[in-house]
């Protein structure tokens, strides 16, 4: 078996080039380094096909990350693949709650999950979130009631929980409600494929205003 020999320093750029030689379909040049770092973070090329983007969502996206916002992930393991260096250099931060002690004791004092307290939290932030969901679909389906409250409503909601239950559903709730977002439709998902989207945006706002990550 022959290797094909990749300096370090152009793995990413040649598996990129991999992936769009193995592509069914072109991909739309404003959502196609999301779809691509997508692929490559999972190898599975159903995201060039499941990922649902609303009206507008990206441009919205680059808008709010370009004037500082937080992003809140609903995993630590989401938070810790966002670049930190890309964050800081559009004066953004990225949280997350999960492992709080107060959010534990709300949680079981409420007898709801952490993720979904952990959303009533960013609530009370009173800063434009993107709130990036790679796991749990309860922090969905809170969010969207929210929404439909109007007493928090993100500039950005990513929607991509894994798993079988009410996951499907409450991506269906999430493009239903009409904010901005983008969603990895059906089962798959994950904190990477979260963390992915949020990189891949950061990136495109970097070449927008010139910076080399």
């Amino acid at each position: 078996m022959n290797l094909e020999y990749v300096l370090p320093s152009e793995i990413e750029k040649r598996s990129f080039e991999i992936i769009e030689s193995e592509l069914e379909a072109p991909i739309p040049d404003n959502i196609k380094p999301i779809v691509i770092r997508a692929i490559h973070t999972t190898a599975d090329f159903d995201y060039a096909k499941n990922l649902y983007f609303s009206e507008n969502a990206v441009d919205t996206a680059l808008e709010v990350l370009g004037n500082g916002a937080v992003i809140v992930t609903d995993t630590n393991m989401a938070k810790a693949g966002i670049n930190k260096a890309a964050l800081a250099r559009h004066g953004c931060d990225c949280m997350c709650f999960m492992a709080d002690e107060d959010i534990a004791e709300t949680a079981k004092r409420e007898g709801t999950t952490r993720a979904a307290a952990s959303v009533d939290k960013a609530a009370k932030l009173g800063k434009p979130v993107i709130y990036a969901v790679g796991n749990a679909p309860t922090a969905l389906v809170r969010l969207c009631e929210h929404i439909e409250k109007g007493d928090f409503v993100p500039e950005l909601i990513i929607g991509a929980p894994v798993g079988f239950v009410n996951v499907v559903q409450s991506k269906e709730m999430l493009i239903s409600s009409g904010v901005p977002c983008i969603v990895a439709k059906g089962r798959k998902g994950g904190s990477n494929v979260a963390a992915a989207i949020c990189n891949a945006l950061l990136y495109m706002l970097d070449n927008k205003k010139g910076f080399k990550k």
